[in-house]
Formats: C-alpha cells, structure tokens, sequence
C-alpha cells in the first residue's frame, strides 16, 4: 500500500502516513506523499479541514528515516529510485507543509502514538491535537549532533513555557501526553478507540462554519504573533474586511434568524 494514505469525506480531508513498521518515519516516499496530500488539501476549496494521523500505536512520526532522508540531504547517497529523486529535485527545494509550506486549512492532529524529531515538528505546524495517553514527544535531533530546523526553535518557545521549551531543545528529551496537555500543548488526550472519533468530531464542527471565516481568523492568529498590539489590530482588520464583505457573511446572520441550518458556499 500506499505510505501516505488520503481520502476526503464532506469536506473534511484526513491524510495517514502508512509506514507503522518504521515507526511512520520520513522517507522520501512518505515526504512526496505528504507534499501531494497537503498540496491537495491547500488547493481544493471542498476541503475545510484535514486530520492527520498515522497507522500503528507505537507511533504517529518518529522523525525523518535517517538511513534515508538524511543521507540525502547532506549528499552521501545518490537517489535510487522516483521518490528519492522527486525529493532531491524537488520536494526538498519546496519544502514541506506544516513545516515550511502552510496548508490554509486548519489541521486537526490524531496523535496515534510517539511525536518524535519531525514528528513532533509536524505536531507543532498543526492547529488541534488530540493524542493517545502512551504517546511522548519532543526533538531529539541535539542527540544526533542535527538541528530541528522544521521550526522547532520558532514555534516550540511560543507554544509552551519558555524554559520548558529550552529544555526540550537543548537535551533532547521526551515528554508524556499528560505533560503535554499540562503545558497547553494538546487539546485533549483520550483513549486509542476515541482517538479518531474525537478528531472528527471536532473537524465536523469546522466544516460546518463559514470556511472563509475558518481560514481568516486562523491566518489572523499565525501572522499577529510577535506585533505590537497596535500593527496587530491592523493585521486583524485586513483579514476581517474580506469576511464580512463574503456571501457567506450574510448567509450565517440569516440562517440564525430563519432558525435554520446554514448553507455555507466558501465565497
């Protein structure tokens, strides 16, 4: 099969890396899968939202394969096959979604087991997270004399405390879920069998609001970060003057008041 599986159901697209015996690592297949299914889900407006997960329970992404991604990446292996060479050509210049590239939509992370390295790289580009009790998490590239260089050393210190996010950083350690979710770094943390079902339910409340509402107020929050209240009340009204100059905008309002559902078109 497939190492990245992709399907879309009512506007909710859910995108599963397919390599549980290698922990779901990063190989140059999964890499161009991931590219195609976030590149897809960035580019239809049928999609509204997007659940990541991975197969397996032992874990969601234990990071790039470094007998293979990394090899590639400093050079000392040739590409041997389409995917390496789509990612030496490519991919690698592109960048990744959720890392480098940003999907538009929001994405709900269903966190089947460890978040490791790129892992919990891709953890920390998501917006929702929702995790298994026996999953752990953190970036141990230090170990490994690498940088976290998919944005660990921007978004961890802004997503939890300061001094926790050095320590995470700087020794390579590994968090549990409940200290995760203590730090405000997961919404919620439920049992395997609720996993799924937790996730979508709470992409079905996303894909039931207005869509070009969903997408502003989440560019809002990512690009106000770091802005003098002042520029960040002018960042917020440039994405708030679209919204409610939108079809959509007038539906919401009358809907409520016709005590009826809405019907939302994205435009």
């Amino acid at each position: 099969m497939a190492a990245v599986l992709f399907e879309v159901n009512k506007h909710i697209a859910t995108v599963t890396i397919n390599r549980p015996e290698r922990r779901n690592a990063f190989n140059p297949e999964v890499i161009v899968g991931l590219y195609e299914a976030f590149h897809e889900i960035a580019t239809n407006s049928e999609i509204r939202v997007a659940i990541m997960t991975g197969v397996g329970d032992k874990a969601f992404c234990a990071g790039a394969d470094l007998g293979e991604v990394i090899p590639l990446m400093t050079g000392t292996r040739e590409p041997q096959n389409e995917f390496d060479r789509r990612y030496a050509d490519d991919i690698s210049k592109k960048g990744m979604y959720l890392i480098n590239n940003d999907p538009v939509k929001p994405v709900i992370a269903a966190i089947n087991g460890h978040a490791i390295a790129g892992g919990m790289e891709f953890v920390q580009g998501t917006d929702i997270r929702v995790s298994v009790p026996t999953a752990k998490f953190g970036v141990q590239e230090v170990k490994h004399a690498i940088f976290p260089a998919g944005a660990s050393t921007v978004r961890l210190p802004r997503q939890i405390p300061y001094a926790k996010a050095m320590e995470l950083l700087l020794t390579g350690d590994l968090i549990t879920a409940d200290e995760a979710l203590s730090l405000g770094f997961l919404n919620y943390v439920v049992e395997p069998a609720e996993l799924m079902p937790k996730a979508m339910e709470i992409a079905e409340k996303l894909a039931a609001n207005g869509p070009i509402a969903v997408q502003a107020i989440r560019k809002s929050v990512r690009e106000v970060w770091g802005h003098p209240e002042k520029e960040a009340m002018k960042i917020e009204s440039a994405h708030a003057r679209p919204v409610f100059a939108s079809d959509d905008a007038v539906e919401g309002p009358k809907a409520f008041m016709e005590k009826r559902a809405p019907m939302y078109k994205g435009r």
